[in-house]
């Protein structure tokens, strides 16, 4: 398998691992992440994912000559099936990226919720290069992501950029020198490790469905009910005046 997946204290990270490739997406690939993601999402021990590549690279979109069994209709595009799997993993999702991230890889990435880059990165949306249309869900991702014009930007052009100027139109969150961006990672996601996973499961939600311009008093009413049935303010708190590290404990939804 060219994708593997680990865990350890309480962070899951999936490495993309095709380097010969630069860590292109073959249709197996593509077929194999949301299965991965489900197995994550179930794990209990599993608080936040980590997603990146292998040899330097993070990945360089889908395999071109896999293209015809890749980019089939828009429901049914491998790619856009696994970036909504992605896109909806209920937990943090960070794409910690160095080397290329280009096509589907930029497409991957933008569906995590954060993005860490090393200094050396270079971004690229490219189907202007292929005469190909870009999925209508990773376009309309790349607009709330980016705004209208960043994304035309990228979309009309194909070329790439660099992590500065990535960092500027908001495809990045933070930009680190390449030798400390696995150390920063692992720094960030044992914070998130940490940190109450109810209140980030909730946020995810309401977060992304304010973003697409849904209403979100239902779910924050319902996550509001999910916070008083389960301890997690309690403890919280108890944590706060006893001037210790809380033990969150909360793993999923009661119903």
């Amino acid at each position: 398998m060219d994708i593997r997946v680990d865990a350890a204290d309480g962070v899951g990270t999936i490495t993309i691992d095709r380097p010969a490739k630069r860590n292109a997406m073959s249709a197996a690939m593509w077929r194999a992440l949301p299965p991965l993601l489900d197995d994550l999402a179930a794990d209990p021990g599993v608080r936040a994912v980590v997603l990146t590549g292998a040899g330097g690279d993070f990945c360089a979109g889908a395999d071109i000559s896999e293209l015809a069994d890749i980019h089939r209709d828009d429901e049914s595009h491998l790619a856009t099936v696994a970036e909504r799997a992605l896109a909806a993993f209920p937990k943090p999702t960070l794409a910690a990226i160095e080397g290329y991230c280009v096509g589907g890889g930029c497409q991957l990435a933008a569906a995590c919720d954060l993005r860490f880059a090393a200094d050396g990165a270079r971004f690229g949306v490219t189907p202007a290069r292929l005469g190909i249309v870009y999925p209508a869900a990773a376009t309309e991702r790349l607009v709330r992501l980016l705004g209208p014009s960043a994304a035309k930007y990228l979309l009309y052009s194909a070329d790439l950029i660099d992590a500065a100027h990535a960092l500027r139109i908001g495809l990045l969150d933070e930009v680190v020198p390449a030798e400390g961006l696995r150390a920063r990672v692992a720094e960030f996601t044992a914070t998130l490790a940490s940190r109450s996973l109810l209140t980030q499961r909730a946020t995810k939600e309401i977060v992304d469905a304010a973003a697409a311009g849904a209403p979100v008093g239902d779910a924050a009413k319902r996550w509001l009910a999910e916070m008083a049935a389960s301890g997690e303010a309690e403890e919280g708190a108890a944590a706060f005046l006893e001037r210790r590290a809380p033990a969150f404990r909360w793993t999923s939804p009661t119903r």
